[in-house]
């Protein structure tokens, strides 16, 4: 039937029903609101007419891909478009006969807009203020995470092509490129939503996708503190130390919070200083003025205009940063971070997944073996201990809340081991009755060396802070 369909001419209505296109057109753009929740309450009726939907939709879409020039859209008012795109719509319905009231013929045209202009089934998800993290696992299996708690929704694509079309429209915009030749990518969304994508044959069945969503509210950290991330003398501390120039590694598992806490601590970096950033995934939120954020850049089809990391760091060192900031370090680029946090960029954050500080000092041991150089164990260790100084350790709890569980200042080198100590930690001591993590933040009675480095740029440090039978 769809082939005989012309949205160029409205079609005769069915003869049983009288003037049918009067009704239809009454529903003025305006009064159309999307849904604030992408699936309905309830599951559907009639599954079958659902399905029928999904594919009218699919059909639809590739006809006003063909009937509508996108590019004068964008010109356009939302408004005027909404009010284009019903009225071919309501022709199609007609035309296809499908049974619907009008609060569905105006979700129809809402999904029928972010075919065309957004991501599909992914928009309505993307809009969700109280959605993290949306993953996807194949074209049928759709979990979002809320306040920390991963949950099945019923959002469907029409099969594993509807999928691959939105994945593409992600990755062709920042540049990059997913298929059989290349199964894996880092992008990102305009709003700076992180993505990665894996398709077949790394992807057994089907596309993979996930989205770490761009947080819209700058989380600081005094709003850390009154979520209960940390205690206010912590984050007087971390203040004081991003402040005096304090090299700092944040580690912590997937999904910890490393990120949010590097951007909460880098609006206590002088706004006199130039800061460039190096990422896979350009995602960071720094809060100066004078930042220069570079990207690295998978190989073109022929193999060949790969950037690493570790060339963007060295690049950066040639650019008069103040600080460098390294978004994410995992591999041969430690070496180069070090070597930079020791010749005159103090102050220099970058983060690690690790689980606990020492952890977190023996991966930088590893990546930096990763650099492929004629190093000693004695030397590399040398080398860290030379250029961190403080490293704080996040942690995802079993309820969804994250917690700065350590924070550990390395104090040099005794013999070939690196020696830490922790400063501040999180004890658990249960879990209550609805699941939620119980415990308390204290202090281990160690006051951290670099307090008189503190003192030489003017911030002192309350001596109570530091004592562990007083309260946080």
């Amino acid at each position: 039937m769809s082939g005989r369909f012309s949205l160029r001419r409205a079609p005769s209505p069915p003869p049983a029903t009288p003037e049918p296109t009067v009704a239809m057109p009454q529903v003025t753009a305006p009064s159309i609101v999307p849904p604030a929740v992408p699936v309905p309450a309830e599951p559907a009726a009639n599954p079958l007419l659902s399905s029928k939907l999904l594919d009218a939709k699919v059909r639809l879409h590739r006809k006003l891909i063909e009937e509508i020039n996108l590019s004068a859209l964008d010109k356009l008012p939302e408004e005027e478009v909404r009010g284009q795109v019903l009225g071919l719509v309501t022709q199609y319905v007609l035309a296809e006969r499908l049974a619907l009231n009008q609060q569905e013929l105006a979700d129809f045209v809402s999904e029928i807009l972010d075919e065309m202009t957004g991501l599909g089934p992914l928009e309505p998800l993307l809009k969700d203020p109280s959605i993290a993290d949306i993953l996807i696992n194949g074209h049928e299996c759709v979990y979002v995470e809320r306040g920390g708690v991963l949950e099945p929704l019923p959002v469907r694509f029409k099969d594993e092509q509807h999928l691959l079309r939105i994945i593409n429209k992600i990755v062709s915009a920042v540049g990059r490129r997913v298929d059989e030749s290349h199964p894996l990518c880092d992008a990102r969304l305009p709003d700076g939503s992180r993505v990665n994508v894996a398709v077949r044959p790394i992807g057994v069945d089907g596309p993979l996708v996930s989205i770490r969503k761009f947080s819209k509210k700058k989380l600081d950290l005094s709003r850390l503190v009154e979520v209960g991330a940390l205690r206010p003398q912590m984050a007087e501390v971390l203040a004081a130390a991003v402040k005096a120039r304090i090299s700092t590694i944040i580690s912590g598992g997937t999904g910890s919070g490393k990120t949010t806490m590097l951007n909460a601590l880098s609006a206590f970096i002088s706004e006199k200083e130039r800061l460039l950033t190096i990422e896979d995934a350009a995602e960071l939120q720094l809060q100066q003025p004078h930042v220069g954020r570079m990207e690295t850049r998978p190989p073109n089809v022929e193999g060949k205009g790969e950037i690493r990391q570790r060339d963007l760091v060295k690049n950066a060192l040639r650019m008069r940063p103040d600080r460098i900031i390294l978004g994410e370090c995992r591999g041969e680029e430690a070496f180069d971070m070090l070597q930079a946090m020791n010749t005159g960029h103090e102050g220099s954050m970058a983060t690690i997944h690790a689980n606990t500080p020492r952890d977190a000092i023996t991966r930088l041991e590893q990546m930096i073996g990763m650099a492929g150089l004629p190093m000693t164990v004695a030397s590399i260790r040398g080398q860290i201990a030379n250029a961190v100084q403080m490293v704080v350790q996040l942690s995802r709890q079993s309820d969804g809340k994250r917690k700065v569980t350590s924070i550990a200042e390395v104090t040099g080198l005794e013999g070939d081991i690196i020696q830490m100590q922790e400063i501040f930690k999180f004890v658990r001591t249960g879990t209550g009755p609805d699941g939620a993590v119980e415990g308390h933040f204290q202090a281990t009675g160690v006051r951290p060396r670099f307090l008189a480095e503190l003192a030489t740029h003017g911030v002192t440090l309350p001596g109570a802070y530091f004592d562990p039978s007083k309260p946080l």
